[in-house]
């Protein structure tokens, strides 16, 4: 974004007074939160991740604003929410006008890669991202979209020759991670690196058979919400799922071995986390189903370090955290100021004290359902530390207390005893919606409309992936006033 320093009041007022620290970002695609053994699943092998979250914070309640890959994506760069930037499917293209993480921190004088999945240029899943669409990363090695995990495409800096990924992608990832990093850490200026891994996302049966072998089918045990008409293609599904998961532990373990070595572990923030999750057949939705309000869909994993400035390795924080505030909250941890075209919130404190910001609430939102989920209601949600509170724009339709319910399976939204409880959440959730602009809960007819959308493939159950890795005429959201505008 050319003038967005000048429009915004950016981060030419940061301070320069310690040096800023490196910033690794290592997001996954569709690990919900309750596959990785930190988190207390005692099926799934996750070691390496395991041992990091002994230092780091755990955000126990993080969610995905919208748990589906091109919105958490396009929100985590921005810090602002689907309804503001008109990210809300998938296949779109990020306009250049808006304000991106990358932007951010080279005018802070960062270097800045990108390796792996993209999913924000809206060309087609197949085609070279022209650098002027990378939003500020220079360093390359990425595509928009390929789940072929072993046979998976790349294009590297400025080069338009599809490249592959050598056998297992998650693992040449952190290897070409490891060689960025190694490189960059001898340098003078600081760098940020996003690593953007495509497992555990299906295709479950791509998985590394030494992996798959660790989980016979008929050993796994299914929560109680998985309903015994799904439960056999759960199972099937989930051993393939939890082997992708073990094989990109031991890929991420190399990454943070590899921070370690160098020696800039304590000066780095590592953040580790994914999109969105996973349903796996609960509550009856199909294996490879995200958008919906659920933990299995919404709840993410999010685990991030900071030794210079956490007082609590191993910490839990029980605030819950959205994925607007990821931009804000990285660049206070990073000395540089928050441009006011932000919407998410600074919880670099809950960094620094895990125990704080437990009265919070974090807005999630799915306003426009699409292919597989596009019967699904619209909705808006907020997590706190104890409840899951869903809106429709017929009403109020879900609530669950989260420590006594976590598979939620206790629908309280008509406990007359739980009145009083519902009334503070929507009040709370009205509140953060009328924050962004949003005076009610819209349908999504709104949002297709003011953002071009009508007639787009995707807002239809006919929605089919194989028609977007060629595409002609870009999927770009129609904005109707100046995107960073004060």
């Amino acid at each position: 974004m050319a003038l967005a320093f000048i429009t915004c009041d950016g981060p030419e007022n940061s301070t320069k007074e310690a040096p800023k620290p490196n910033v690794i970002i290592i997001l996954t695609d569709q690990w919900r939160a309750s596959s990785l053994g930190y988190n207390g699943n005692d099926q799934v092998k996750t070691p390496q991740l395991d041992s990091f979250a002994m230092e780091a914070v755990n955000f126990r309640n993080a969610v995905s604003v919208t748990p589906v890959c091109t919105p958490f994506r396009a929100s985590m760069l921005t810090g602002k929410y689907p309804t503001s930037t008109g990210m809300f499917l998938n296949d779109l293209y990020l306009p250049a006008e808006e304000l991106t993480m990358a932007e951010i921190y080279k005018e802070e004088g960062y270097a800045t890669g990108y390796i792996g999945k993209w999913h924000l240029d809206g060309h087609g899943r197949y085609k070279f991202v022209a650098p002027e669409r990378r939003q500020g990363f220079d360093y390359w090695k990425a595509s928009e979209c390929d789940h072929d995990h072993n046979k998976e495409h790349f294009y590297l800096n400025s080069d338009t020759t599809k490249r592959f990924w050598e056998g297992y992608s998650p693992f040449s990832m952190a290897a070409s991670a490891n060689e960025f990093i190694e490189e960059r850490s001898k340098a003078e200026e600081p760098f940020l690196l996003v690593v953007s891994m495509t497992t555990p996302h299906f295709p479950h049966e791509t998985a590394l058979e030494r992996y798959t072998d660790m989980y016979p089918a008929d050993s796994l045990v299914l929560p109680y919400n998985v309903p015994e008409e799904k439960q056999e293609w759960a199972r099937k599904e989930l051993q393939g799922y939890y082997a992708h998961c073990t094989a990109t532990d031991v890929a991420v373990g190399q990454i943070i071995d590899k921070i370690q070595d160098i020696g800039i572990f304590d000066s780095s923030i590592i953040l580790f986390t994914s999109d969105h999750g996973e349903m796996m057949g609960a509550h009856g939705y199909r294996p490879w189903m995200k958008h919906q309000p659920y933990n299995e869909s919404s709840n993410v994993p999010f685990l991030v370090s900071y030794p210079a400035k956490m007082t609590s390795k191993g910490a839990t924080a029980e605030a819950p955290i959205t994925t607007p505030d990821i931009l804000p909250t990285l660049l206070s941890l990073s000395g540089i100021t928050i441009p006011n075209c932000v919407e998410g919130y600074d919880l670099s404190g809950i960094v620094e004290d895990p125990t704080s910001g437990t009265e919070r609430g974090a807005l999630f939102m799915n306003i426009c359902p699409f292919g597989m989920a596009f019967p699904d209601d619209e909705y808006r949600a907020l997590k706190t530390a104890n409840y899951t509170y869903v809106k429709t724009p017929a009403g109020s339709s879900m609530l669950f207390n989260d420590p006594v319910d976590p598979l939620q399976m206790h629908n309280l939204i008509d406990n007359p005893k739980m009145q009083e409880v519902k009334d503070k959440l929507d009040s709370e959730l009205q509140a953060e919606l009328a924050r962004i602009g949003e005076d009610e809960i819209k349908p999504r007819t709104f949002y297709t409309t003011k953002f071009g959308y009508e007639g787009r493939e995707q807002i239809n159950t006919n929605y089919n992936t194989l028609h977007f890795y060629e595409v002609e005429d870009p999927n770009t959201p129609k904005h109707l006033k100046p995107i960073c505008a004060n």
